[in-house]
């Protein structure tokens, strides 16, 4: 189940809500053209997973971000 969150501490895998998109905080890009991690908490738009896995944000409809893990299907 995914639930609202303002941090990425604790959490491996965080989705953005507003483009159902989920990324690998352990793989992140960082870059200008990254993943976007702190624009997404900042617009409340965050959600982490329990259990803290991808397969719980796949059976949630999430899709892969392209930058952190690929093969995603946008």
């Amino acid at each position: 189940m995914a639930y609202t969150t303002k941090t990425r501490t604790g959490h491996r895998f965080l989705g953005n809500k507003n483009t159902k998109e989920v990324h690998d905080l352990e793989k992140e890009d960082t870059s200008g053209s990254g993943c976007q991690i702190d624009e997404i908490l900042r617009a409340d738009n965050a959600v982490y997973f329990i259990p803290d896995t991808l397969a719980q944000a796949k059976s949630e409809n999430y899709d892969n971000c392209a930058k952190c893990l690929g093969s995603s299907r946008r």
